[in-house]
């Protein structure tokens, strides 16, 4: 189990998807973004995005996985309460491998609740080119080991 003492500024967690498919980006388009460039395979380099890609929302969705995967499951993990700006910096493409970095940017016990300790860290998504196609920050809420220690 993790708990908030055993993060500290600096920790970095890197951790690595599965392919993404173009399955699995039209099947997420269906149901939440259904824009042409996310559901036709067949899109050749058209517009903004040059051709089919994942929604930034699926991306997202990979990203919260990832983060899950990489150091939340096994945790004390409280949830959170939101993200900071999302970048979409680069498409995501059928055949990308997605790599998380996470890195702890700050830890803080909570004022106003002893048992829990504050993490906010900075999330980025990088391709199997090394191309950086997401960036964003968030905080997530940890049990304590002894709550109210200093």
């Amino acid at each position: 189990m993790r708990y908030w003492e055993d993060f500290r500024a600096g920790d970095v967690f890197i951790h690595r998807s599965a392919p993404v498919s173009a399955q699995a980006i039209t099947e997420f388009a269906r149901e939440f973004d259904p824009q042409p460039f996310h559901l036709d395979p067949a899109l050749e380099n058209d517009g903004l995005l040059g051709g089919f890609c994942a929604s930034g929302w699926h991306t997202c969705a990979i990203l919260m996985r990832m983060i899950f995967d990489s150091y939340l499951e096994g945790s004390s993990s409280m949830g959170g309460p939101g993200v900071g700006e999302v970048r979409w910096l680069k498409p995501v493409r059928p055949g990308d491998v997605l790599e998380l970095k996470s890195t702890c940017l700050e830890t803080r016990a909570s004022a106003s609740r002893p048992e829990m300790g504050i993490c906010r860290f900075t999330w980025d998504l990088f391709n199997q080119s090394g191309d950086h196609v997401l960036t964003c920050t968030g905080t997530n809420f940890f049990g304590r080991r002894e709550a109210g220690a200093s």
